[in-house]
């Protein structure tokens, strides 16, 4: 029985608490003989609320399982994104399609200035505080494609130093 709880205290603590968040659900028919059948289509983010995020998009005839879908492969292409103090190092923009993001540090207290899908990655991520505007197209699937494009872009602080042979204090003066 002390074995057991052992266990179970080891698989209580490994890995982090991630969180889910639903970005969009699409129900699409497709008429037959019989009438119409519906099957449903799911895009997740997935974020540790640390700087890991991942996107998923899965496609089921039950929304609950395309839900599950998109949220096993939002845990499988989870990426890393620098955050200092609850905001992004630098200003940083990305395209994808006809979706444009521009994402913008901000001082503390100003919280996450986004629309509804740049702002559940932004959650997701542990950002606090973001200034973001999307311009151009505002499909769901794209916005998330250019977002996760802008946050792939930024460079961290220690990285553009070791890059230039000089140490934070150096940088930043």
């Amino acid at each position: 029985m002390d074995h057991n709880n052992r266990k179970n205290n080891r698989s209580e603590h490994s890995g982090p608490e991630l969180v889910e968040k639903l970005v969009r659900l699409n129900r699409t028919a497709k008429v037959v003989k019989g009438g119409r059948r519906f099957s449903f289509s799911a895009l997740t983010v997935v974020g540790d609320r640390n700087g890991s995020i991942g996107f998923g998009f899965g496609k089921a005839n039950d929304a609950s399982e395309a839900i599950k879908k998109s949220i096993e492969k939002a845990k499988t292409s989870m990426v890393k994104i620098p955050l200092k103090n609850g905001t992004i190092p630098h200003e940083i923009s990305a395209k994808f399609k006809g979706s444009y993001v521009l994402l913008r540090p901000a001082c503390g207290g100003t919280g996450i200035i986004a629309g509804g899908t740049v702002r559940a990655i932004l959650e997701a991520a542990g950002a606090t505080d973001v200034l973001s505007k999307s311009l151009g197209s505002n499909s769901a699937v794209n916005l998330v494609r250019a977002t996760f494009d802008a946050t792939a872009k930024l460079m961290d602080a220690k990285k553009i130093a070791k890059g230039r042979n000089k140490t934070l204090g150096e940088l930043w003066g």
